[in-house]
């Protein structure tokens, strides 16, 4: 799991070195291809789903309102976007499954505000993800730090536990109330992933059946890291220090996380 977790994590690193204005959502699927490939990993993302639609890149690539599971294609980054890239690999015959939301060139005040509490709020539900809590916990821990900014919580899309399979139980909300919902139990996998809107948390589904877009428009933030349940304090298998490497940004300005 710490091996594809970050091999996940070096490759969101890799893409971050082409996210710049004027390059296709499809040439990021293919570095990031390429990367896979190189590493001998395999994408856990294409080809997941129904038969009749199944999703046809490695890398989700969600821009703006566009919540998640954004399908790579000919649009063009501009500078201002924002850029929620997801990506799953299947290393060894384990899942790695981490996001992260890129900051074209730069963004106004209101964006990366929403940047740092959705990122503030991904530490704060991993906090929780202790031997003995509950779903719930981490759920709550990320709707009351998300809600008092005034930030649409989505219910619609969770976290989720993660080993050979890419989705497992238990699902992980991010929302919910203080010991309600699963037990944790140490040693147990998870994929903690808070998707936050800048408006009204209703979301809707554009017709290629995958890309999920808020409803009323406005933007929203997801980061996901890989973590094992422990007794005492989790820890975070992916990390972003490789990104921060490369993008010179710390969107928390929290070294010690991740």
């Amino acid at each position: 799991m710490r091996i594809s977790a970050r091999l996940v994590s070096r490759t969101l690193a890799e893409i971050a070195g082409h996210i710049r204005p004027g390059v296709t959502t499809s040439k990021l699927n293919e570095v990031a291809e390429e990367f896979i490939q190189k590493h001998n990993g395999k994408a856990a993302f294409k080809g997941y789903g129904p038969a009749r639609n199944p999703f046809p890149g490695s890398l989700c690539i969600s821009i703006n309102e566009e919540v998640v599971h954004g399908i790579p294609g000919d649009r063009l980054l501009e500078a201002g976007d924002i850029v929620s890239v997801d990506c799953g690999i299947i290393k060894d015959g384990f899942v790695g499954d981490s996001a992260y939301t890129f900051i074209v060139e730069e963004c106004d005040e209101k964006t990366m505000a929403l940047l740092k509490r959705t990122m503030e709020a991904l530490y704060l539900g991993i906090d929780k993800a202790v031997h003995g809590n509950k779903t719930g916990d981490i759920g709550a821990a990320i709707q009351q730090h998300c809600e008092l900014a005034d930030y649409g919580v989505i219910r619609e899309l969770v976290g989720h536990g993660i080993g050979r399979q890419l989705h497992e139980d238990p699902a992980v909300p991010n929302y919910g109330k203080p010991g309600k919902g699963k037990r944790l139990r140490s040693g147990t996998t998870l994929a903690v992933e808070p998707m936050i809107t800048m408006g009204s948390r209703a979301i809707k589904t554009l017709e290629d059946g995958w890309t999920i877009v808020t409803d009323d428009g406005q933007r929203s933030a997801h980061y996901e890291h890989d973590i094992v349940v422990r007794d005492g304090e989790a820890e975070i298998l992916s990390t972003f220090s490789y990104i921060e490497e490369i993008t010179k940004i710390e969107i928390d300005n929290v070294v010690t996380h991740g």
